[in-house]
């Protein structure tokens, strides 16, 4: 991969997010997206635009427009009514080769790490994965002898070596500087109703051949969890649990408080719990009011999932665990003991209201 050179890096301008749609239905990640990409174009003194890929998806751009976009680049082709790697990545690739974003975001879903690798290989620009901090600034972030430090680059930060330690990371030589960014992560701004953008509708043309895979049917995976991501209390457990069965414990206390279930990786490893429910690096990240760690150590991969959350309530036997360093409070004892009390000290107060 080739470096551009300084003409080269002048064209690319504006912040540009992929404005991930299914069914015509815009996903959650996409205002997410919008949201952090005004953040950025603030600080660039740019323009946030959403590039949105789907067929009969032009009636979307108004509600992108109304999260915060600019401008919303519509790609509407039949052949893009649902996602496939193919069409999509042309429809992408075709979008940065022609408007040159400085930056290009998608999101870490499952249609995003397909697509945000095959897009940045086919436009020659790096891409960090997984990122939980973006920020604009100089790069190198310490200033090398005889090494240039180039200014208002974007400073992706993700956790690294398994979550042990975190790197920043820079595309100083090559345009767009492309991250994915997971779900829940990023904040969206407040609606703003009757907000317009530009809206500019372009097509590169769709030639199906044999990378085009053939659709021969959806399956809809149907479950009956709701996304913890929109809880707003959660009641997590881990290893410390010590069985599934101990888990009705917590079911019962998240049923008195008004909350939901969720778990760290060692319990949907130990004890079966639903890949969904899992919260931290390989999970899902959260933000609820109230998070209760019953059981978890607090690893960083656990813990870069739930620490934005407003109050970390954590109860473990262990006085040392980690998960007391990011917990608002704390409670050293027995789960088996302190969760049923716990549980029905709140039912005495909600009926005695």
């Amino acid at each position: 991969m080739g470096a551009m050179n300084a003409e080269e890096l002048a064209k690319y301008k504006g912040v540009y997010v992929f404005a991930q749609q299914v069914d015509n239905k815009l996903s959650g990640i996409a205002f997410e997206l919008v949201g952090e990409g005004t953040r950025l174009a603030e600080k660039l003194g740019t323009e946030v635009t959403a590039v949105l890929i789907g067929s009969d998806v032009a009636g979307l751009a108004d509600e992108l427009a109304e999260y915060g976009a600019d401008k919303v680049i519509v790609v509407d082709d039949p052949e893009l009514k649902n996602y496939r790697t193919e069409p999509y990545a042309h429809a992408l690739a075709s979008v940065i080769n022609e408007y040159k974003p400085e930056i290009m975001l998608v999101g870490a879903t499952a249609i995003g790490r397909d697509l945000g690798p095959t897009v940045s290989a086919r436009v020659k620009t790096g891409l960090t994965a997984d990122c939980t901090l973006l920020e604009i600034g100089d790069f190198p972030v310490t200033p090398i002898p005889g090494k240039e430090q180039k200014k208002n680059q974007l400073l992706m930060t993700r956790p690294a070596f398994g979550g042990n330690t975190i790197a920043t990371i820079a595309c100083p030589d090559n345009r767009p500087q492309m991250a994915t960014v997971r779900p829940g992560v990023m904040q969206k701004l407040e609606r703003q109703p009757g907000r317009k953008a530009e809206v500019i509708n372009y097509n590169p043309g769709f030639t199906p051949d044999h990378k085009y895979v053939e659709i021969l049917e959806i399956s809809k995976a149907v479950s009956n969890i709701k996304d913890i991501m929109d809880a707003k209390i959660l009641v997590s457990g881990g290893r410390g649990v010590g069985s599934a069965e101990n888990f009705k414990m917590l079911e019962e206390l998240a049923d008195a408080i008004g909350g939901q279930i969720s778990c760290s990786r060692a319990a949907v490893e130990a004890y079966g719990m639903a890949p969904e429910l899992q919260v931290g690096q390989t999970g899902k990240t959260v933000r609820p009011n109230v998070y209760f760690a019953i059981g978890i150590s607090g690893a960083i991969q656990h813990v870069a999932g739930m620490e934005e959350s407003d109050i970390i309530i954590a109860i473990n036997r262990d006085e040392d665990a980690p998960i007391f360093d990011v917990a608002d409070y704390g409670i050293v004892g027995d789960l088996n003991k302190i969760v049923p009390k716990l549980t029905e000290e709140i039912k005495a107060a909600i009926a005695a209201k």
